[in-house]
Parts: structure tokens; sequence; C-alpha cells
């Protein structure tokens, strides 16, 4: 049972808090300070993301750019208030180095350079693009939406929110490439279909 304090809504140190109180929790954040209880992944999904973030990890060091890779617990305090955690994610590794180690042990006030939602059965698109576009508005340059069920990807980058363009869709690519933000970083995304 999640132990919460009398509020229904929460701050950022608030939510520290929560999460120190209920570490058999998985929560996130909203903006406006209410809470969001995300459910364990099943198998499936489970296996994908770990495939993700052992490609990407490869696609680091292969590529040599000097970035830091995070898993789907890592949480990331964003400018707009909301503590989010996508399902993989790059930060460039000078705004790494430049927090302190008090800001790196808890949830890093900036919000990824390339953000990975890896949708699962029982994701609701619709909600996953409205994060992508929350990720977007909060300073990432990069998104990538995976749906495996119809093996798409989703490219979205800041000009697609300054224009109202919809997102660039990749149908069953064989490269992913994360272009000049990154360049070199390349995953095959028929990795993750497969699992």
């Amino acid at each position: 049972m999640l132990t919460l304090p009398g509020s229904l809504t929460f701050t950022p140190s608030q939510f520290a808090e929560v999460c120190a109180a209920n570490p058999e929790a998985v929560l996130e954040l909203a903006a406006d300070g209410s809470l969001i209880e995300m459910t364990p992944t099943g198998g499936s999904t489970g296996a994908r993301n770990q495939t993700l973030g052992a490609l990407l990890w490869l696609a680091i060091e292969q590529s040599r750019l000097p970035l830091k890779l995070f898993d789907s617990s890592s949480g990331f305090l964003l400018p707009d208030g909301s503590v989010r955690s996508p399902d993989a994610s790059v930060v460039r590794l000078e705004r790494w180095q430049a927090l302190s180690d008090a800001e790196r042990d808890g949830f890093p006030p900036l919000c990824p350079d390339l953000v990975v939602e890896l949708a699962s059965p029982s994701d609701d698109p619709q909600a996953l693009r409205r994060n992508m576009g929350a990720y977007l508005a909060n300073g990432a340059c990069l998104g990538w939406l995976l749906l495996p069920q119809s093996r798409t990807v989703e490219v979205w980058t800041v000009g697609d929110l300054e224009t109202a363009n919809s997102p660039r869709v990749l149908i069953d690519p064989p490269r992913l490439e994360a272009g000049p933000e990154f360049p070199g970083l390349v995953i095959d995304p028929r990795r993750i279909w497969e699992v």
C-alpha cells in the first residue's frame, strides 16, 4: 500500500520523500504535482526494454560519442517541475558532469537530450505522444517513440513542436539514426521487434 502524506499534489522534494517512503512503488510526478503510478511491464516489454538498452549502449560505445545512457528506472526533474522516467534516455556527458554529486544521486535536474519511449500492449499511443511533446518542450532535442505492434518508429524533433508538424514515421526501418544531434549513433530496431 502506498504511504502518502495528506496532500494530493506534491513538489519535487515532497515527491522524493514519497519515493523514499515507498521504494516498492514506481512513480512519476506530473507537472501539475499529481502522482502517476506506473505498473510493472509484461515479459515481452521487459525483454524489449533490455534489448533497447543494450543496443543503445553498444551504439554509444561504437560511436565514441561523449554520452551517458540511462534506463527506465531513472527519474529526471524536468524544467516544468515534473519528474519523468523515459524507457531509455541519453544525456551529453558535459551536461551530466556539470551536475553536483547530490544532483546526480537524486533526480537529475535536466531533461535528457535523447528520450526513447517503448510502447507496451497496454499503453495508449496518444499518451506516449503527449509525453514526447512534453520532453521536447522541456529541452530534449530528439525523441524516438517505438511501437512494436506495428513495427513503427516515430522520430520527434524540436522542429516538430515549433512548426506544429507531425513526427517523421518510419515503418519497419532497418536502421534508426540519431542524425546530426548524435552523429554515428545508430541502432537496428528490428532487434527490438524480434523479442
